[in-house]
């Protein structure tokens, strides 16, 4: 008998994967802990809930140098994890996230939602 309860999947959204990768070491340390965590049904510490357009989703933001790499994922849909983007902070104007980015983020989450609904059944 196994103590250790089954992780939950995560599902890499467009090009994600290949953008973590191409990160810093510890930026990938960062992101892959809060994955791991998020497959457990817990939160890292440095992840936070996003707000307004893309509310109902988690961000994780790793520093590196001087320089902001953030992690967009989704929690919402239970059994199964959804990293969504996975991009470098270069905006030079405020906290905003630029609208581009979002608009790839939500047309990613729709892509998710209509997965998720394939391969797990109707959405949570």
């Amino acid at each position: 008998m196994s103590l250790v309860a089954p992780l939950t999947p995560v599902h890499w959204m467009g090009s994600s994967l290949d953008e973590l990768r191409a990160y810093p070491e510890g930026v990938q340390d960062v992101v892959g802990y809060a994955l791991y965590l998020a497959q457990q049904g817990r939160v890292h510490p440095l992840a936070k809930p996003l707000t307004g357009q893309l509310g109902g989703l988690m961000e994780v933001v790793a520093d590196h140098a001087g320089n902001a790499y953030r992690s967009v994922y989704t929690l919402k849909l239970r059994g199964a994890v959804y990293v969504l983007h996975v991009f470098q902070k270069k905006s030079k104007r405020g906290i905003a996230t630029p609208r581009h980015v979002v608009d790839l983020i939500l047309r990613r989450r729709r892509q998710a939602a209509a997965h998720y609904a394939t391969h797990y059944g109707k959405e949570q």
